[in-house]
């Protein structure tokens, strides 16, 4: 089942968007509380204060609402102005990521979520989609900035320099859920930096 499958509204139907909103917000919400497992049209309905009625004129199940409201949250554009170095696009990026990442509703939805790729095809698809939107955001635009500065070789594998932005923060945040002071940023940074230099 793909966001494709999304029930069409019947005749002149107008879905209202103030509800919409409130769906999409109360699912995240339930997501964080309980899990996709323990999920239900139900408690997101109830959770938004409108009828499951309404849910059902959006979506046609459960996993039809979560892909859409994750692809859609996932896939915003991050906001990425050129520092002028290298350094400096590492340590707003990874200051951004971090902030995503400490949030309260994707601190627990997304290792919840990626337990849940083992199971269901759907979610993993869902997921990857996700991680190449991130790919291509930092891997083009950072490292090809970096490239045309002459910071790095025309030949750097962007997916690997993704990887060592990305996969440590993650680590430390999602897995570990370790604290992360600004100072722990700046260092992070730097070793990223180093990394990808080694990699020259």
């Amino acid at each position: 089942m793909t966001i494709e499958n999304r029930r069409s509204v019947a005749g002149a139907a107008v879905l209202r968007g103030d509800i919409t909103t409130a769906l999409r917000r109360a699912l995240l919400e339930e997501l964080a509380a309980n899990g996709y497992g323990r999920l239900s049209i139900e408690a997101v309905a109830r959770r938004a204060g409108v009828a499951k009625t309404a849910v059902y004129r959006r979506w046609n199940a459960k996993l039809d609402m979560v892909l859409e409201v994750v692809t859609e949250v996932a896939g915003r554009k991050l906001s990425l102005p050129d520092t002028g170095s290298l350094r400096g696009d590492l340590r707003l990026v990874l200051q951004i990521l971090a902030e995503a990442l400490r949030h309260p509703l994707a601190s627990q939805i997304i290792p919840d979520l990626l337990a849940e790729t083992g199971r269901d095809p759907d979610i993993a698809a869902a997921l990857d989609r996700a991680r190449r939107t991130v790919q291509d955001e930092v891997g083009v635009r950072l490292i090809n900035r970096a490239i045309e500065r002459g910071e790095l070789p025309a030949d750097t594998d962007a997916d690997l320099a993704v990887d060592l932005v990305v996969g440590p923060l993650y680590w430390r945040l999602a897995i570990a859920r370790l604290p992360l002071t600004p100072d722990d940023l700046s260092k992070l940074a730097d070793a990223t930096l180093a990394a990808l230099s080694a990699e020259t």
